[in-house]
């Protein structure tokens, strides 16, 4: 069997979910926030030690305002309440991403869940949330350039181990396996720099159906695969 100790979630398809069943789009974000839910609580029971999952892209916040304006009014219910949950199931929560960009009770909110849950250790599940990939590349590299020009790191000592550090997963194994929802076969400006020998799965599920039993497939799938990180 492979090592699998984090599953990386595009959760794609929420808003096609709710065209296809004639619902408004806030509807199909709901059911999307049930099935993480259900599928946070799968990949703890299958023993795997951390998930990540791309809540929100930086790229979102150029949707239909009225769409982002109810997709923030649900984030301060499942801050509250399915966060909530989770963190009294023993999980470490921890928000990646652009927080400036968000408003100043949800930040608030955020950092409190992330102090209460800090000591958790049943898995510690990370939300992308105002996230984008290249944006943390580059606040990463204007940190390295920081403490250059501070005298607290020297230039030759700068390598890719180093460079980590300063990514908003610092501390956080890369992720072994990466799925994405609803057909779609990109990444999406998400987690570049993590992904690099990531396995890949694309289902064609939209997210609010996925299931335990499509990510148990995936999983056996996955064990078949041969991992080589570049090497013959």
């Amino acid at each position: 069997m492979q090592n699998l100790s984090h599953i990386a979630f595009i959760m794609d398809g929420n808003r096609r979910w709710a065209k296809k069943k004639g619902l408004p789009l806030l509807e199909g974000h709901k059911q999307g926030a049930r099935t993480l839910m259900e599928i946070a609580k799968a990949v703890k029971n299958l023993g795997v030690k951390y998930m990540t999952v791309y809540a929100f892209s930086t790229e979102n916040w150029s949707r239909d305002k009225a769409e982002v304006d109810g997709l923030m009014g649900l984030l301060r219910q499942y801050i509250n309440e399915d966060f909530k949950q989770l963190q009294e199931n023993n999980a470490r929560i921890i928000f990646i991403g652009e927080r400036q960009m968000l408003a100043d009770d949800i930040v608030a909110k955020m950092a409190e869940i992330e102090k209460e849950s800090q000591n958790n250790d049943g898995i510690t599940i990370c939300v992308a949330l105002s996230y984008g990939g290249r944006q943390e590349i580059a606040a990463a590299a204007c940190g390295v350039a920081r403490d250059v020009k501070d005298g607290k790191l020297a230039l030759e000592d700068i390598n890719a181990e180093i460079f980590e550090k300063y990514l908003y997963t610092a501390g956080i194994p890369s992720p072994d396996l990466m799925i994405r929802t609803s057909g779609e076969m990109r990444i999406s400006n998400y987690l570049l720099w993590q992904l690099a020998y990531s396995e890949f799965y694309f289902s064609e599920k939209l997210w609010p159906d996925f299931s335990e039993e499509d990510l148990k497939t995936i999983i056996e799938e996955y064990n078949l695969r041969e991992r080589r990180y570049g090497k013959l």
